[in-house]
Protein backbone atom coordinates (compact mmCIF):
# COMPACT_ATOMS: atom_id res chain seq x y z
CA UNK A 1 0.00 0.00 0.00
CA UNK A 2 1.24 3.35 -0.96
CA UNK A 3 0.44 6.16 1.63
CA UNK A 4 1.72 9.67 1.31
CA UNK A 5 0.42 12.78 3.03
CA UNK A 6 -0.59 16.22 0.51
CA UNK A 7 0.39 19.69 2.10
CA UNK A 8 -1.56 21.53 -0.21
CA UNK A 9 -0.52 25.18 -2.00
CA UNK A 10 2.05 26.71 0.89
CA UNK A 11 1.53 30.06 -1.00
CA UNK A 12 4.17 31.39 1.47
CA UNK A 13 4.10 35.32 1.60
CA UNK A 14 4.88 38.38 4.15
CA UNK A 15 1.02 39.37 2.50
CA UNK A 16 -0.79 37.25 4.97
CA UNK A 17 2.34 37.12 7.88
CA UNK A 18 3.61 33.93 6.49
CA UNK A 19 -0.04 31.87 7.00
CA UNK A 20 1.56 29.22 5.55
CA UNK A 21 4.35 28.64 7.63
CA UNK A 22 2.20 29.00 10.82
CA UNK A 23 0.15 26.04 9.32
CA UNK A 24 3.26 24.21 7.73
CA UNK A 25 4.74 24.31 10.94
CA UNK A 26 1.88 22.40 12.84
CA UNK A 27 1.69 19.94 10.07
CA UNK A 28 5.22 18.91 10.75
CA UNK A 29 4.59 18.47 14.38
CA UNK A 30 1.48 15.83 13.51
CA UNK A 31 3.36 14.25 10.54
CA UNK A 32 6.22 13.66 12.73
CA UNK A 33 3.96 12.30 15.72
CA UNK A 34 1.44 10.21 13.82
CA UNK A 35 2.30 9.51 10.84
CA UNK A 36 5.96 8.66 11.08
CA UNK A 37 5.61 4.61 10.76
CA UNK A 38 2.56 4.70 8.41
CA UNK A 39 3.23 7.05 5.73
CA UNK A 40 5.44 6.97 2.79
CA UNK A 41 6.07 10.24 2.51
CA UNK A 42 5.10 13.69 2.37
CA UNK A 43 4.14 15.87 -1.31
CA UNK A 44 4.35 19.17 -2.31
CA UNK A 45 2.39 20.30 -5.32
CA UNK A 46 3.50 23.59 -6.08
CA UNK A 47 2.98 27.38 -5.28
CA UNK A 48 5.14 26.40 -2.22
CA UNK A 49 6.57 30.11 -2.20
CA UNK A 50 3.86 32.90 -3.20
CA UNK A 51 6.75 34.86 -5.39
CA UNK A 52 9.01 31.87 -5.59
CA UNK A 53 11.88 34.31 -3.96
CA UNK A 54 14.93 33.07 -1.56
CA UNK A 55 13.64 34.48 1.72
CA UNK A 56 9.95 32.71 1.11
CA UNK A 57 12.38 29.54 0.04
CA UNK A 58 14.71 30.43 3.52
CA UNK A 59 11.68 30.21 5.31
CA UNK A 60 9.99 26.90 4.03
CA UNK A 61 13.25 24.65 4.66
CA UNK A 62 13.50 25.95 8.30
CA UNK A 63 10.64 24.46 8.54
CA UNK A 64 10.60 21.37 7.13
CA UNK A 65 14.10 20.85 8.51
CA UNK A 66 12.57 19.00 11.52
CA UNK A 67 10.54 16.92 9.72
CA UNK A 68 11.15 13.08 9.48
CA UNK A 69 9.61 11.61 6.67
CA UNK A 70 10.87 12.15 3.12
CA UNK A 71 8.93 15.09 1.23
CA UNK A 72 8.84 15.45 -3.04
CA UNK A 73 8.46 18.79 -4.51
CA UNK A 74 7.11 20.26 -7.47
CA UNK A 75 6.78 23.59 -8.72
CA UNK A 76 3.84 25.86 -9.50
CA UNK A 77 3.31 28.55 -11.35
CA UNK A 78 3.77 31.31 -7.97
CA UNK A 79 7.20 29.23 -7.98
CA UNK A 80 7.97 30.41 -11.70
CA UNK A 81 7.20 34.41 -10.86
CA UNK A 82 10.84 35.31 -10.85
CA UNK A 83 10.97 33.47 -14.52
CA UNK A 84 13.13 30.43 -13.70
CA UNK A 85 13.07 27.93 -11.25
CA UNK A 86 16.98 28.22 -9.72
CA UNK A 87 15.31 29.26 -6.63
CA UNK A 88 12.88 26.55 -6.58
CA UNK A 89 15.78 24.00 -6.33
CA UNK A 90 16.76 25.26 -3.43
CA UNK A 91 14.06 23.85 -1.45
CA UNK A 92 14.16 21.03 0.33
CA UNK A 93 12.85 18.22 -1.18
CA UNK A 94 13.07 19.87 -4.81
CA UNK A 95 14.55 17.51 -7.07
CA UNK A 96 15.44 18.07 -10.99
CA UNK A 97 12.25 17.27 -12.89
CA UNK A 98 10.43 15.09 -14.05
CA UNK A 99 11.37 12.17 -11.40
CA UNK A 100 10.61 8.66 -11.70
CA UNK A 101 10.86 6.90 -8.64
CA UNK A 102 9.89 3.21 -7.37
CA UNK A 103 8.15 3.67 -4.02
CA UNK A 104 6.70 0.49 -2.42
CA UNK A 105 6.61 -1.09 -5.80
CA UNK A 106 4.78 1.86 -7.72
CA UNK A 107 6.12 4.25 -10.38
CA UNK A 108 5.41 7.50 -9.39
CA UNK A 109 6.24 10.00 -11.77
CA UNK A 110 6.81 13.91 -10.64
CA UNK A 111 6.38 16.62 -13.54
CA UNK A 112 6.98 20.13 -13.68
CA UNK A 113 4.34 22.02 -15.84
CA UNK A 114 5.34 25.27 -15.26
CA UNK A 115 8.89 26.21 -16.91
CA UNK A 116 8.02 25.15 -20.30
CA UNK A 117 5.32 27.90 -20.32
CA UNK A 118 5.66 31.70 -20.42
CA UNK A 119 4.53 32.21 -16.83
CA UNK A 120 1.06 32.31 -14.92
CA UNK A 121 -0.89 29.47 -15.27
CA UNK A 122 0.41 28.83 -18.89
CA UNK A 123 1.25 25.05 -18.04
CA UNK A 124 2.85 23.09 -20.90
CA UNK A 125 5.00 19.69 -19.97
CA UNK A 126 7.02 20.67 -22.96
CA UNK A 127 8.32 18.05 -26.21
CA UNK A 128 11.01 16.92 -23.94
CA UNK A 129 8.68 16.45 -21.28
CA UNK A 130 6.10 14.64 -22.84
CA UNK A 131 8.72 12.46 -24.87
CA UNK A 132 9.90 10.86 -21.23
CA UNK A 133 6.26 10.85 -19.61
CA UNK A 134 5.19 8.51 -23.03
CA UNK A 135 8.41 5.97 -22.10
CA UNK A 136 7.39 5.96 -18.29
CA UNK A 137 3.89 4.76 -18.79
CA UNK A 138 5.30 2.54 -21.53
CA UNK A 139 7.26 0.99 -19.30
CA UNK A 140 4.46 0.79 -16.55
CA UNK A 141 3.06 -1.34 -18.44
CA UNK A 142 5.44 -3.95 -16.87
CA UNK A 143 4.79 -3.24 -12.98
CA UNK A 144 3.14 -5.00 -10.93
CA UNK A 145 1.33 -2.20 -9.95
CA UNK A 146 -0.49 0.62 -11.73
CA UNK A 147 1.66 4.19 -11.92
CA UNK A 148 0.84 7.41 -10.05
CA UNK A 149 0.87 10.71 -11.28
CA UNK A 150 2.04 14.02 -9.51
CA UNK A 151 1.68 17.21 -11.10
CA UNK A 152 0.40 20.86 -10.50
CA UNK A 153 -2.77 21.11 -12.17
CA UNK A 154 -5.62 18.86 -14.12
CA UNK A 155 -4.53 17.80 -17.81
CA UNK A 156 -7.48 20.32 -18.37
CA UNK A 157 -5.27 23.07 -17.31
CA UNK A 158 -3.01 22.42 -19.60
CA UNK A 159 -2.42 25.26 -22.46
CA UNK A 160 -1.35 22.48 -25.08
CA UNK A 161 -2.35 19.03 -25.67
CA UNK A 162 -4.57 18.75 -22.50
CA UNK A 163 -6.71 16.31 -24.35
CA UNK A 164 -4.03 14.03 -25.73
CA UNK A 165 -2.56 14.39 -22.11
CA UNK A 166 -5.69 12.89 -20.53
CA UNK A 167 -5.87 10.40 -22.66
CA UNK A 168 -2.51 9.49 -22.50
CA UNK A 169 -3.71 8.69 -18.32
CA UNK A 170 -6.66 7.24 -19.06
CA UNK A 171 -5.11 4.79 -21.93
CA UNK A 172 -1.75 4.10 -19.67
CA UNK A 173 -3.86 2.69 -16.47
CA UNK A 174 -2.76 5.74 -14.35
CA UNK A 175 -4.53 4.97 -11.07
CA UNK A 176 -4.16 8.42 -9.60
CA UNK A 177 -3.11 11.62 -10.48
CA UNK A 178 -2.60 13.90 -7.57
CA UNK A 179 -2.81 18.11 -7.92
CA UNK A 180 -2.90 21.28 -6.46
CA UNK A 181 -3.26 24.62 -7.83
CA UNK A 182 -7.43 24.30 -7.48
CA UNK A 183 -7.32 26.12 -3.83
CA UNK A 184 -10.18 23.58 -2.85
CA UNK A 185 -11.06 20.05 -2.42
CA UNK A 186 -12.26 17.89 -5.30
CA UNK A 187 -11.73 14.27 -6.88
CA UNK A 188 -12.49 13.07 -10.61
CA UNK A 189 -13.17 9.98 -11.70
CA UNK A 190 -13.42 10.26 -15.32
CA UNK A 191 -13.94 6.15 -16.06
CA UNK A 192 -10.24 5.57 -16.07
CA UNK A 193 -8.03 7.52 -13.63
CA UNK A 194 -8.76 9.10 -9.98
CA UNK A 195 -7.58 12.83 -9.71
CA UNK A 196 -7.20 14.87 -6.44
CA UNK A 197 -7.00 18.00 -5.60
CA UNK A 198 -6.29 19.40 -1.64
CA UNK A 199 -7.31 22.64 -0.94
CA UNK A 200 -4.47 25.61 -0.36
CA UNK A 201 -2.55 25.64 3.01
CA UNK A 202 -2.55 29.61 3.53
CA UNK A 203 -5.30 30.90 1.07
CA UNK A 204 -8.17 28.99 1.41
CA UNK A 205 -11.75 29.99 1.34
CA UNK A 206 -13.77 27.16 1.68
CA UNK A 207 -15.11 25.73 4.74
CA UNK A 208 -14.71 29.11 6.52
CA UNK A 209 -11.00 28.65 6.00
CA UNK A 210 -10.43 25.89 7.54
CA UNK A 211 -6.63 24.68 6.52
CA UNK A 212 -5.47 20.69 6.82
CA UNK A 213 -4.08 17.67 4.58
CA UNK A 214 -5.35 15.12 2.84
CA UNK A 215 -3.92 11.93 2.99
CA UNK A 216 -4.27 8.83 -0.13
CA UNK A 217 -3.85 5.78 0.05
CA UNK A 218 -3.19 3.50 -2.90
CA UNK A 219 -4.27 -0.29 -1.86
CA UNK A 220 -3.26 -2.32 -4.90
CA UNK A 221 -5.41 -1.03 -7.33
CA UNK A 222 -7.77 0.69 -5.35
CA UNK A 223 -7.63 4.37 -4.51
CA UNK A 224 -9.27 6.28 -1.04
CA UNK A 225 -8.80 10.08 -0.41
CA UNK A 226 -9.43 11.79 3.00
CA UNK A 227 -9.18 15.47 4.03
CA UNK A 228 -8.00 15.96 7.55
CA UNK A 229 -8.66 19.33 9.27
CA UNK A 230 -5.31 20.54 11.00
CA UNK A 231 -5.80 20.23 14.95
CA UNK A 232 -8.80 17.85 14.79
CA UNK A 233 -9.01 14.77 16.84
CA UNK A 234 -7.24 11.08 16.95
CA UNK A 235 -7.38 8.33 15.91
CA UNK A 236 -8.26 8.88 12.15
CA UNK A 237 -9.18 6.01 9.78
CA UNK A 238 -9.70 5.55 6.22
CA UNK A 239 -10.84 2.44 4.59
CA UNK A 240 -8.41 1.36 1.83
CA UNK A 241 -10.35 -1.52 0.16
CA UNK A 242 -12.76 -1.77 -1.43
CA UNK A 243 -13.07 1.57 -3.34
CA UNK A 244 -16.34 3.50 -2.33
CA UNK A 245 -18.40 3.79 -5.90
CA UNK A 246 -17.39 7.85 -6.74
CA UNK A 247 -13.60 6.21 -6.59
CA UNK A 248 -14.35 2.87 -8.27
CA UNK A 249 -13.05 2.48 -12.11
CA UNK A 250 -12.38 -1.64 -12.57
CA UNK A 251 -15.66 -3.26 -13.08
CA UNK A 252 -13.36 -6.47 -12.84
CA UNK A 253 -11.46 -6.17 -9.75
CA UNK A 254 -12.25 -6.98 -5.97
CA UNK A 255 -11.45 -4.00 -4.63
CA UNK A 256 -13.98 -1.54 -7.11
CA UNK A 257 -16.69 -4.00 -6.65
CA UNK A 258 -17.59 -6.74 -3.93
CA UNK A 259 -16.68 -10.29 -3.94
CA UNK A 260 -17.09 -13.56 -1.89
CA UNK A 261 -15.04 -13.07 0.41
CA UNK A 262 -15.46 -9.61 1.14
CA UNK A 263 -11.92 -8.83 2.36
CA UNK A 264 -12.03 -5.08 4.09
CA UNK A 265 -8.74 -3.37 4.66
CA UNK A 266 -8.55 0.17 6.41
CA UNK A 267 -5.63 2.04 7.86
CA UNK A 268 -5.90 3.57 11.41
CA UNK A 269 -3.48 6.58 12.18
CA UNK A 270 -2.74 7.31 16.24
CA UNK A 271 -1.34 6.19 19.07
CA UNK A 272 -2.12 3.30 21.22
CA UNK A 273 -4.94 2.04 18.72
CA UNK A 274 -6.70 -1.25 20.42
CA UNK A 275 -9.49 -2.20 18.64
CA UNK A 276 -11.14 -1.66 15.06
CA UNK A 277 -14.23 -3.38 13.62
CA UNK A 278 -15.87 -3.22 10.30
CA UNK A 279 -19.63 -4.17 9.78
CA UNK A 280 -21.70 -3.98 6.36
CA UNK A 281 -25.07 -1.58 7.42
CA UNK A 282 -26.97 -2.56 10.43
CA UNK A 283 -24.78 -6.15 10.88
CA UNK A 284 -23.19 -6.99 14.02
CA UNK A 285 -19.18 -5.23 14.12
CA UNK A 286 -16.67 -7.88 13.14
CA UNK A 287 -13.34 -7.41 14.96
CA UNK A 288 -10.03 -6.58 12.31
CA UNK A 289 -6.81 -7.88 12.83
CA UNK A 290 -3.54 -5.71 12.43
CA UNK A 291 -1.63 -6.64 8.78
CA UNK A 292 1.58 -8.31 9.87
CA UNK A 293 4.21 -6.11 7.85
CA UNK A 294 1.93 -3.39 7.03
CA UNK A 295 2.01 -0.87 10.04
CA UNK A 296 -1.16 0.77 10.99
CA UNK A 297 -3.03 -1.66 8.22
CA UNK A 298 -6.19 -3.54 9.68
CA UNK A 299 -8.36 -6.12 7.96
CA UNK A 300 -11.64 -8.44 8.26
CA UNK A 301 -13.45 -10.50 5.74
CA UNK A 302 -16.76 -9.95 6.00
CA UNK A 303 -19.92 -11.63 4.08
CA UNK A 304 -21.05 -10.00 1.03
CA UNK A 305 -24.43 -9.08 1.04
CA UNK A 306 -26.41 -10.75 -1.98
CA UNK A 307 -27.66 -7.53 -3.84
CA UNK A 308 -27.32 -5.60 -6.39
CA UNK A 309 -28.07 -2.63 -4.70
CA UNK A 310 -25.46 -0.49 -2.76
CA UNK A 311 -24.36 -0.97 0.52
CA UNK A 312 -22.12 0.52 3.18
CA UNK A 313 -19.05 -0.42 4.89
CA UNK A 314 -17.98 1.02 8.20
CA UNK A 315 -15.14 1.03 10.11
CA UNK A 316 -14.85 2.06 13.96
CA UNK A 317 -11.35 2.68 15.55
CA UNK A 318 -10.38 3.21 19.18
CA UNK A 319 -7.59 3.82 21.35
CA UNK A 320 -6.27 3.34 24.73
CA UNK A 321 -7.72 6.20 26.13
CA UNK A 322 -11.64 5.81 24.45
CA UNK A 323 -11.36 8.14 21.40
CA UNK A 324 -12.66 6.97 18.98
CA UNK A 325 -13.09 7.18 15.10
CA UNK A 326 -14.88 6.26 12.43
CA UNK A 327 -15.00 5.68 8.33
CA UNK A 328 -17.67 4.53 5.62
CA UNK A 329 -17.50 3.82 2.63
CA UNK A 330 -20.48 3.12 -0.57
CA UNK A 331 -20.46 0.07 -2.68
CA UNK A 332 -22.18 -0.30 -5.15
CA UNK A 333 -22.03 -3.59 -7.12
CA UNK A 334 -23.89 -2.41 -10.23
CA UNK A 335 -20.84 0.15 -10.85
CA UNK A 336 -23.19 2.49 -11.88
CA UNK A 337 -22.06 6.55 -12.24
CA UNK A 338 -22.79 7.85 -8.57
CA UNK A 339 -24.15 11.21 -10.15
CA UNK A 340 -26.39 9.11 -12.77
CA UNK A 341 -24.91 11.47 -14.93
CA UNK A 342 -23.66 10.45 -18.92
CA UNK A 343 -19.84 11.84 -19.10
CA UNK A 344 -18.84 9.77 -22.05
CA UNK A 345 -18.13 12.63 -23.98
CA UNK A 346 -16.49 14.79 -21.46
CA UNK A 347 -12.66 15.26 -21.92
CA UNK A 348 -10.81 13.16 -19.66
CA UNK A 349 -8.75 14.72 -16.63
CA UNK A 350 -11.12 17.97 -16.13
CA UNK A 351 -13.53 18.70 -13.63
CA UNK A 352 -16.69 17.98 -15.99
CA UNK A 353 -15.97 14.54 -13.98
CA UNK A 354 -16.09 15.74 -10.46
CA UNK A 355 -17.50 14.14 -8.49
CA UNK A 356 -20.47 15.43 -6.37
CA UNK A 357 -20.04 16.52 -2.44
CA UNK A 358 -18.75 14.17 -0.04
CA UNK A 359 -18.16 16.52 2.87
CA UNK A 360 -17.36 13.29 5.41
CA UNK A 361 -14.53 13.30 3.22
CA UNK A 362 -14.11 16.50 3.23
CA UNK A 363 -14.96 17.43 -0.35
CA UNK A 364 -17.71 20.11 -0.68
CA UNK A 365 -17.83 21.00 -3.95
CA UNK A 366 -17.99 24.58 -3.29
CA UNK A 367 -14.93 25.70 -6.12
CA UNK A 368 -13.51 28.52 -4.45
CA UNK A 369 -10.41 28.91 -5.79
CA UNK A 370 -8.64 31.88 -8.01
CA UNK A 371 -9.46 29.16 -11.07
CA UNK A 372 -13.14 28.88 -10.68
CA UNK A 373 -15.27 30.53 -8.29
CA UNK A 374 -13.06 32.07 -5.29
CA UNK A 375 -10.87 35.83 -5.16
CA UNK A 376 -8.18 36.62 -7.50
CA UNK A 377 -5.21 35.78 -5.18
Amino acid sequence: MLTWLHVGDLHVSHEDHYQGIERLREIVAEANRFFADTVDFVFLPGDNANNGTPLQYDKINDTLSGLTLPVFAIPGDHDFEPGSLVDFYTMHGATPLPMAMMIDGRRCLFLDIVSAGSGGPDFRLGAAQNRWLVDQLKAAQQDAQKPVVFMHGYPGDLRQDSHAVGRLFADAGVAMVDTGHTHYNELLNDGAVIYASTRSTAQVEEDAGQAGYSIACLDGDAVSWHFKPLGSAWPFVMITSPADHRLATEKGSARHTPAEPLRVRAKVFGEHVQRVTARIDDDLPVAMSPVHGEPGVWSAILVAPETTTPFRIHVDARDADGNAAKDQVTVDPRMADPDGKDRSDAQPGTDAHAVRPWPEHGVLGTQLGPNKYGKKW
